[in-house]
């Protein structure tokens, strides 16, 4: 695979003379580890579905990556070579990457929970060459699928199997013959292995406003953020990680599997969201750092509360992905005694804001943090023109952890001749420099000349009893320009009318031109694999005629 990863080049200069890029990769990484603490417990993986635990040392986890390597390179993986991978959070995701790294192949994490349609696209689009399943995963048989897929896709040459008993087996071609005390085995480790600056990682997008793209990032991208992230959090080598949130997400990837082993400190992995597990998870291990969504914070603190069995152990519990609510901040730091820490991020840069662990706890409902190191931020109008503190506009990102560009698709890389990088969000950033997301800068609706606050309404209308999911989108209008449709998915047993709706956002004192002027209910919303509303397929909807 040619990776046209054009954002780079320009960069690398300033990079390296600021101290942001460090011109190192995962391999420099973990052989420090090695050398430095071999026998401590680098990773524990949790099956959910038998319960098996592994732990893996510093040193059996370089020596079965460099078993892996070799056993990939025996069935054809070279460099660039893209290497996709649908598997949950198991021990396996974890050493496949460090294999990929050593042979210089480029890791594609794929969610588990994706099927046939975004798969197609995805193995296509990225010509990968190997693809490796889990045989069944919650009752879900992805070897069935992959091979069905096979055969429309001419890049993929071979199927691996974790869990199978064919000749495709995971253990069978990788991890029980002792590749790397094969003759060639330490000439196949060192020929190929990475420059920082070579694309280690090929993830895509989810797609919430259309075709997903290819993201490419190389070393220096990656740790460009995952190290002032560990230092603003306070994070060392005496961590331990729980990682619960998939590491084919941007989250796992980068603070489940690089950052632990950046800090020479320890991970556990939990495959499913299960509280009570990830509670008898963190009192067994002492587990200190969580990074997830707000549902899971809200989860773990019931748990807690309900079971009365106290987590001491967990300083900091990161939450991003959604605003999180003031009264959840509070219990969580009552019940959990743990700093609650809000951010924000892309796919394509990472963690780019956080707050501080010496801010006021409410700072973590009322903003999204603040710009790490190496990171700048501002917000501008429709028409490129900056604003002043407090004003809501587009938010652009220039960031040492921006990524090389969208595979194959550079006029989609949003990125001008500065390195500023259109985010897609609209935002402001207060006098402290402290950001809050409210919406993307798709969502606008401008109704005669006046720009709908779309975010602030799908808000409210999540506070009426009868909602459970609500967006918001706009439909042309000869007059107007456009106009504001309601979508929404009414809890089971309840239902919303067009009045009723209106009537209620009067009495939150909502502007009238700002109020809806169509409602339509559904059984359910077009969402990403992830969860995410996807509101340009609502748009498409509207506008045929289908919705």
């Amino acid at each position: 695979m040619d990776f046209d990863a054009i954002l780079l080049p320009p960069r690398r200069a300033e990079s390296i003379a600021k101290g942001w890029w460090f011109d190192r990769t995962i391999n420099h990484e973990l052989d420090a580890c090695v050398a430095a603490y071999p026998d401590k417990v680098a990773l524990t993986a949790v099956r959910s579905d038998s319960g098996e635990l592994r732990r893996f040392t510093y040193r059996e986890l370089s020596q079965l990556a460099d078993r892996i390597a070799v056993g990939l390179a025996r069935l054809g993986v070279g460099r660039n070579d893209v290497v996709s991978m649908q598997l949950p959070n198991w021990w396996q995701f974890s050493v496949l990457y460090l294999a990929c790294s050593r042979i210089g192949a480029v890791l594609n994490p794929l969610m588990h929970i994706f099927r046939e349609r975004e798969l197609s696209f995805m193995l296509k689009h990225g010509q990968a060459k190997l693809l490796i399943v889990p045989k069944v995963f919650r009752g879900f048989d992805h070897e069935a699928m992959a091979r069905a897929l096979q055969p429309s896709l001419p890049s993929l040459q071979r199927i691996v199997v974790v869990g199978g008993d064919g000749p495709d087996a995971f253990d069978a071609l990788l991890t029980t013959p002792e590749w790397e005390k094969a003759p060639d085995a330490r000439e196949i480790l060192s020929r190929h292995r990475p420059g920082p600056d070579d694309i280690t990682q090929l993830i895509y997008t989810s797609g919430t406003t259309g075709e997903p793209k290819g993201v490419m990032h190389s070393a220096n991208t990656v740790m460009a953020n995952i190290v002032p992230y560990a230092e603003r959090l306070h994070l060392n080598q005496d961590d331990v990680v729980l990682m619960a949130s998939p590491m084919a997400h941007q989250t796992g990837f980068m603070y489940g599997l690089m950052m632990p082993i950046m800090l020479r400190a320890s991970v556990v992995l939990l495959d499913v969201w299960e509280p009570k597990k990830a509670v008898e998870l963190i009192r067994e291990h002492g587990v200190s750092f969580t990074m997830a969504s707000t549902p899971f914070l809200t989860d773990l603190t019931k748990t807690v509360q309900e079971a009365g069995t106290p987590v001491p152990s967990l300083k900091t519990f990161l939450c991003a992905g959604a605003p999180i609510p003031g009264a959840l901040v509070e219990q969580a730091r009552k019940v959990l005694g743990t700093k609650i820490v809000s951010a924000w991020g892309m796919t394509e840069n990472g963690a780019v804001t956080l707050i501080k662990l010496d801010d006021d706890d409410e700072r973590a409902f009322s903003t999204d943090g603040c710009p790490l190191p190496g990171v700048e931020l501002k917000v501008v109008d429709f028409d490129g023109t900056m604003l002043p503190a407090g004003e809501p506009g587009r938010l652009l990102v220039r960031a040492c952890s921006n990524f090389g560009g969208y595979l194959q698709r550079p006029h989609l890389n949003a990125t001008d001749a500065e390195g500023w990088f259109d985010t897609g969000d609209l935002a402001h950033i207060d006098a402290h420099g402290y950001i809050r997301i409210s919406g993307r800068s798709k969502d606008v609706i401008i109704r005669g000349g006046e720009n709908i606050p779309v975010f602030e309404i799908e808000s409210l209308l999540y506070r009426h009893p009868a909602v459970a999911q609500a967006a918001i989108v706009a439909y042309a209008d000869e007059r107007l320009g456009e106009r504001a449709c309601a979508v929404v998915v009414p809890k089971p047993g309840l239902g919303l009318d067009l009045a009723s709706m209106v009537d209620f956002l009067k009495s939150q004192k909502v502007a009238l031109q700002y109020i809806p002027e169509r409602l339509i209910v559904r059984e359910a919303m077009p969402a990403t694999p992830s969860g995410k509303i996807q509101k340009y397929k609502l748009r498409e909807m509207l506008r045929d005629g289908t919705l």
